[in-house]
Parts: C-alpha cells; sequence; structure tokens
C-alpha cells in the first residue's frame, strides 16, 4: 500500500478507510455501481436496496462517506439521526478551529469540539479533523501578535500539540494546513507564511507528527481537484515536503465545486497525487447551483455529483468523499455566494435529491426510484396499535455479506418514555462492530442498546430506529429483543 509510506500504523476505522482503495481499485466500485451482468433481483431485494443509507453502501465496501457536522445543531432530532445513518466519517465544520477551541492564548474551550466527537463515538463514526493552521477564523491574538519567529513556532506548537493530544485516541486523520497557496498559485500572505515563510508547513506537520505519530496528517485546499496552476503548485510543494521527509500523509481536494464545471481531469489529478505516494481525500465537497432549482439544474448536479465521486472510487489511493454539511437548511453556500445554493444530496426538508441517489448508484446501490412515487415511510410515525407494554422492539436484518451482516431494530413506545434499553443474545460467532443512534455494548453474546438521547423521548406508538453492523461465522441469526424503559 504505496500511499501508507510505511510510517504508521493506522488505527481502527482509519485503516478501513485507507484500505479501501486497495479492495475496490481501478474501477471496482464503478463496475457495481453500472453493472459488470444483468442480475435478476426480486421486489423485496430492491426495496432494501434502494432502503440502504449512504453509510450502508460504505461501510459494506470499506469506504469513507462524511458529513460536516455543527455541535448547534445536533439537539434537532432530524439533523442528528441523518448525520448518524447516511455518513460513517464527520467533520468539525467549525467547532476545531483555532479561534473557537483557542480563543485566548492558552486557554482552550473543548465544549463544542467534545459535543461532536462524542455523537461520533456514540454512532461509532470516524472522525477528521479539521483544522489545525489556517489563515482564516484565526484569533486575533495570533494574527495580530507581531510574535518573532521563534515566538509564533511556540504559539503554533502549543496550539497543535494541544489539540491532537487531546484527541489522540479520538481522531485519526488530520488537516494541518489548510489552505496556504492562493488562487494565484503563490503562497498566501499570511501571519504564518510572512513570518516563517514556507517552512511554516512542514514545521506544521512536525509538530502534529509529534502529538500523535499513529495520526495520518493532510494538507487540504480548494481549487485544486483538476489540473491546473494552483493543483500544479501544491503538487511541487507536496514533492518538495516528502524529500524533506516532512511527515505529510495525504492531501484534501475541498471539492466546493459549480454544477456544470466539475474538471474533466479531476481522476487524472487524483492518480498523480497518489502516485507520490499520498492518500487523497474528497475533504469539503458541495456542489451550488444559481436559484432557483429547477429539475433540470437538479439533475445535472446528480450528474456533476457521480462524477467526482467515481473518480475518487475509481483510483486506489483515494479514500472518501466528505460532503460538507448534512442538509442544505445550513449549507454556508447561500451566504456566501449571491443567488447560490442547494449545493448538498440531501435538501432543506431532509429529502434525497437527485445527487443523493447519484452517489447511492456510484456506492453500488440502487439509482432514483420513481420521482413520482418517493419513499414517504417516517420512522416517527406511529402504528396504528401502540404495543402493549413499556416498549417494543423489531430486529430485521437489511443486509447480508461475506462473513458480515447489517440489522435494523425498531422501538415502538407502548407508553410515553424518557428513555429506552433493548436487550439480545446474538448468535454463534456474531459480533457488533459498529452502531448507530443507539449507544450499544457487549458482554459475551449479551447485547445492550440505550438510546442515544436525541431519540430516547418518544410518545405511545412512537417508533424510531437504530442499527448496526456486525460480524458472523457463517449463519446470521434472528434473536427476539427485549425492550424497556430507561436508559
Amino acid at each position: 500500500m504505496a500511499f501508507t509510506k510505511g510510517r504508521r500504523r493506522l488505527r481502527g476505522r482509519a485503516a478501513g478507510a485507507v484500505a479501501l482503495a486497495v479492495t475496490l481499485v481501478t474501477g471496482g466500485l464503478a463496475a457495481a455501481a453500472h453493472g459488470q451482468e444483468s442480475t435478476q433481483v426480486s421486489a423485496e431485494d430492491a426495496v432494501q436496496a434502494q432502503a440502504a443509507t449512504l453509510r450502508d453502501l460504505a461501510d459494506q465496501r470499506g469506504l469513507r462517506m462524511g458529513t460536516a457536522v455543527g455541535s448547534q445543531h445536533l439537539s434537532q432530532s432530524q439533523y442528528a439521526q441523518t448525520a448518524a445513518s447516511e455518513f460513517n466519517s464527520i467533520t468539525h465544520e467549525n467547532d476545531l478551529k483555532w479561534e473557537t477551541v483557542e480563543p485566548q492564548r492558552g486557554q482552550f474551550n473543548w465544549t463544542n469540539a467534545d459535543r461532536i466527537v462524542d455523537f461520533a463515538q456514540q454512532n461509532g463514526q470516524m472522525v477528521h479533523g479539521h483544522t489545525l493552521v489556517w489563515h482564516s477564523q484565526l484569533p486575533s491574538w495570533v494574527g495580530n501578535g507581531n510574535f518573532s519567529r521563534s515566538e509564533l513556532l511556540d504559539v503554533m506548537d502549543n496550539h497543535i500539540s494541544t489539540t491532537v493530544g487531546r484527541y489522540s485516541d479520538d481522531i485519526a486523520t488530520w488537516d494541518v494546513v489548510n489552505e496556504p497557496i492562493g488562487d494565484n498559485a503563490q503562497f498566501r500572505d499570511s501571519v504564518f507564511y510572512r513570518t516563517l515563510g514556507q517552512d511554516f508547513i512542514a514545521e506544521a506537520f512536525r509538530m502534529a507528527d509529534r502529538a500523535d505519530p499513529d495520526a495520518r496528517l493532510f494538507i487540504n485546499d480548494y481549487n485544486i481537484d483538476g489540473i491546473n496552476a494552483k493543483s500544479d503548485a501544491y503538487y511541487e510543494l507536496v514533492k518538495d515536503l516528502l524529500a524533506q521527509g516532512v511527515p505529510i500523509d495525504g492531501i484534501g481536494f475541498q471539492g466546493h465545486l459549480i454544477s456544470g464545471q466539475v474538471p474533466s481531469s479531476i481522476q487524472q489529478n487524483i492518480q498523480r497525487f497518489v502516485d507520490l505516494g499520498l492518500e487523497v481525500m474528497i475533504t469539503e465537497l458541495d456542489i451550488r447551483i444559481q436559484m432557483p432549482a429547477t429539475e433540470q439544474k437538479l439533475e445535472q448536479q446528480a450528474r456533476d455529483y457521480e462524477q467526482v465521486v467515481n473518480a475518487c472510487y475509481a483510483v486506489s489511493g483515494c479514500s472518501g468523499v466528505i460532503v460538507w454539511g448534512v442538509t442544505d437548511a445550513y449549507s454556508w453556500v447561500p451566504d456566501t455566494f449571491e443567488g447560490q445554493g442547494a449545493a448538498l444530496p440531501i435538501d432543506d426538508n431532509y429529502q434525497k435529491k437527485p445527487a443523493y441517489w447519484a452517489i447511492h448508484e456510484a456506492l453500488g446501490g440502487e439509482p432514483d426510484p420513481d420521482p413520482t412515487d418517493p419513499p414517504t415511510e417516517d420512522p416517527t410515525d406511529p402504528p396504528t396499535d401502540p404495543p402493549s407494554g413499556d416498549c417494543e422492539a423489531d430486529y430485521t436484518i437489511t443486509n447480508e455479506w461475506n462473513n458480515g451482516f447489517q440489522a435494523e431494530v425498531t422501538v415502538t413506545a407502548g407508553t410515553s418514555l424518557t428513555g429506552w434499553t433493548v436487550t439480545w443474545s446474538l448468535g454463534s460467532g456474531e459480533s457488533v462492530s459498529h452502531a448507530w443512534n443507539a449507544s450499544v455494548s457487549s458482554s459475551g453474546s449479551n447485547v445492550t442498546a440505550t438510546d442515544a438521547g436525541y431519540n430516547g423521548t418518544l410518545s405511545a406508538g412512537q417508533s424510531t430506529s437504530f442499527g448496526f453492523v456486525g460480524t458472523h461465522g457463517g449463519s446470521v441469526s434472528t434473536p427476539q429483543p427485549t425492550c424497556t424503559s430507561g436508559s
């Protein structure tokens, strides 16, 4: 695996995210998405394939399918449920940036950053750290500090070592330096470049490496998705850093794109950085359209998403895609680009757009169902007859492959609940790998799942669901779970 360079032991889910490129190289996924052979599937199988989330499909293939999350939105149940069920990787949208975590020198505030890390852990998700050194969203005490070279290096080292050190067990990949080169392909005039020259980049990577030698470290920027003067500058920069022995593992292509303008050279560009020995990740993907949105514009946007996702997943060494937001409702685009918006695969009302189904198909799932007859089921709709007792749990196997399987458990309240617990026994050879929308623990064959907080309060007859991916030794059981009130 050339892009690991042998310098790091990849940890847990980070290893899985990177290993994707080895197991799905050179068109393997594209073949799955577009069909190598025509096979007959039952109507039930087709419905289940469409019901699979992006996370379901990515997990089955060892791929990263992530999103940026704002801590201020996690108290909204639909936002939290969507972030947990659709994505296997989380990035702090703003809550890990310097002005947020260290607004005053030496005074760190981890409240919001911790909340997102806790959310990811509760839902078995990877975390991609964003970002350590950036000219923007920088506190004034750094930008206007008039530090000497040695003083600024000390400031950087303290910030990086404290931040990376705090999350050394929780965050396996980091955007160490963000946007150091401008659109003119020259180094940006930042406080770091003015004081330290371009050496600030190498120093930042060395500091992060000392803080967590196991973390994988990225440089990250926009408008470098295709081959152009700016991406050429990064290519030369990265070659120079590698020649110096700087511990850089990857490069992030942000992917803030305009519909209809996806660079035709994106796959070729990914490949050339992979050929240097780097991991490539699409880190902040959104594709904006000129408002108002029309069916024609949304279909073009879907083709654009498909092009980007397939370009990544076709190259061994591109470890996955992160979209920059859970829903259009909180996208940064309308406030930044006048008259443009609707940039994400899920709209303001949490409806799946054609772009969502384009990604779904690229991941090996089903294409967009009949747009005149979209799925309408709501997991919180009450059943006709509420169950007797506190609650009941319905356990369903939704997918099975080789030595793995996926299950969904629907909890339905018989009376008003302020928390719930579901227990069951796994069959011989079975174990839980990770879960979402619930906190799941195992002791031998016994499994206990408790609500994730945001989905613990249910009125009589109301339902919620959680799911998990597990392993099996040859067969999959269908246990009968028990549900009780209280977490």
